[in-house]
């Protein structure tokens, strides 16, 4: 039997972030440049790293 399951694959933005509210703001504005576009919405995460700083990393649906 075939399974169809599709793995979800991560962009990670290049920059590391000391903050959290520093990830927070780009999150939103990635979220915001879809905001009036045709395309769906990315899932937009912030992951936090085992040195305490931060990851922003998407992805979409293709």
């Amino acid at each position: 039997m075939e399974t169809s399951m599709k793995t979800t694959r991560w962009i990670y933005f290049k920059e590391i972030f000391t903050s959290k509210f520093q990830a927070g703001c780009l999150k939103a504005k990635l979220e915001d440049n879809w905001h009036n576009g045709y395309e769906n919405p990315p899932w937009v995460e912030i992951r936090k790293r085992k040195d305490n700083r931060y990851v922003v990393r998407y992805t979409f649906d293709e």
